[in-house]
């Protein structure tokens, strides 16, 4: 007869063969505070008041988004609660909301919070506790700094990239010109202003007559249009958000003042912006982008947008198709989505951000064709491509080529 201890290995071997040739899911996997067998949970920072509450769709969008992932079985069986907080657009709230997600909420990661402000104020913090501040909502240049903050990666083009390909456009199209700039005064408006300024070179010195900036709790910019059109600059750069993108856009109108007109991406959306500037004062107008307009019939028959269209009428029926934000945050949902697939089992907040930092020509329903997703461990900017656009009758019409900003590594 076999020993104790014989028989004793042999149910050993025969365990270890066992999990070799079957698999052993409570060996596999791995959590941090957050995930569970059951559950994950992500947390959110969105301004659905105050002087952004336009991107407040964003968040609703991917509520409704994770709805229908949990009603198609979750992600590897596990369900999302998503957890959303209102900042209102304010750097000291969005820190309290980041605290109560992180040590109150226990979410495994924080996903797509909006605004440079906001998001530079949550940085440390979130880097200091290890906890993932995935795909950041805004296109400011430091949230793509690996070395520097190995926690925080950001999700559209970032404004210096966006910069320099409208100062590439306008050297191309009007060398000569007398540029007036009117930008916001955070990371946001002096990013994208030092884009435009590398962009032009040497150039920029003389070719920029004038600059104003504005504060977001200003109740209206109207005054600084009127100051930079009495500039006579013949450009005018608009880095503005959409509350302020429509108020610039009306304004000049009303002063009859026609510049050669760049409208920031970031408040360039049809529903939020065009159409309460009026339609009829936005034409001309030129942007740059990256994702597909809703307000555009000529997507009606695109596989991706026939996808967004059919989630929209069923999760979403009271969200706006032509809000680039809406398909914003359907975008940043289905990347969030991705990455947790590629997660599996191993749920730990390290192998999300390596998972982030893995994604190879990943490409969203609502992306143009030719921009897709890419990531490394040193390339933090997961889309870093755009096209030109000009505002035309009641929908941006795209022109020209893909343009990469080249910013990753």
């Amino acid at each position: 007869m076999p020993s104790t201890r014989s028989r004793a290995a042999a149910l050993s071997a025969a365990a270890v063969l066992s999990i070799a040739i079957n698999g052993s899911a409570f060996a596999q996997k791995k959590y941090d505070t957050g995930a569970s067998d059951t559950e994950i949970k992500i947390g959110n920072i969105m301004p659905y008041s105050g002087p952004a509450s336009a991107y407040g769709v964003i968040g609703k969008m991917e509520e409704a988004y994770f709805k229908m992932i949990n009603e198609q079985g979750g992600i590897n069986g596990r369900k999302i609660t998503y957890i959303s907080y209102d900042d209102s657009y304010s750097p000291p709230k969005a820190v309290e909301q980041a605290r109560k997600l992180v040590e109150s909420d226990e979410v495994l990661f924080i996903a797509s919070p909006l605004g440079t402000a906001s998001n530079s104020a949550i940085q440390k913090y979130m880097n200091s506790k290890k906890v993932p501040q995935l795909f950041v909502a805004t296109g400011a240049t430091k949230f793509g700094e690996h070395k520097t903050f190995p926690w925080t990666m950001g999700w559209q083009p970032a404004y210096q990239s966006e910069g320099r390909i409208y100062a590439a456009h306008l050297l191309k199209e009007k060398p000569d010109a007398k540029i007036a700039v009117m930008f916001q005064n955070d990371d946001f408006g002096k990013d994208m202003l030092k884009g435009l300024k590398d962009g032009l070179g040497a150039k920029a010195a003389t070719m920029i007559v004038a600059e104003e900036s504005y504060e977001v709790s200003e109740p209206t910019i109207e005054s600084h249009i009127v100051k930079l059109k009495s500039t006579n600059a013949d450009t005018f750069f608009s880095m503005t958000t959409p509350k302020f993108a429509a108020q610039a856009i009306k304004k000049a109108a009303e002063l009859g003042w026609k510049p050669m007109y760049f409208q920031a991406n970031v408040g360039a959306s049809v529903g939020s912006v065009m159409k309460p500037a009026g339609y009829e004062n936005g034409q001309g107008i030129l942007t740059a982008h990256y994702a597909k307009d809703g307000a555009d019939t000529a997507w009606d028959n695109d596989e991706g947008m026939k996808k967004f269209y059919a989630f929209l009428a069923k999760y979403a029926p009271g969200l706006d198709r032509n809000d680039a934000s809406v398909a914003y945050g359907y975008g940043e949902a289905q990347t969030i989505v991705q990455v947790l697939k590629q997660a599996g089992d191993d749920l730990t907040r390290a192998n999300i951000m390596k998972q982030a930092a893995s994604l190879k020509q990943f490409a969203p329903d609502t992306l143009l064709p030719g921009v897709t997703i890419s990531t490394s461990e040193t390339d933090f900017y997961p889309i870093d491509q755009l096209r030109m656009q000009r505002f035309t009758g009641e929908k941006w019409e795209l022109f020209g080529p893909v343009i990469a900003g080249n910013l990753g590594g």
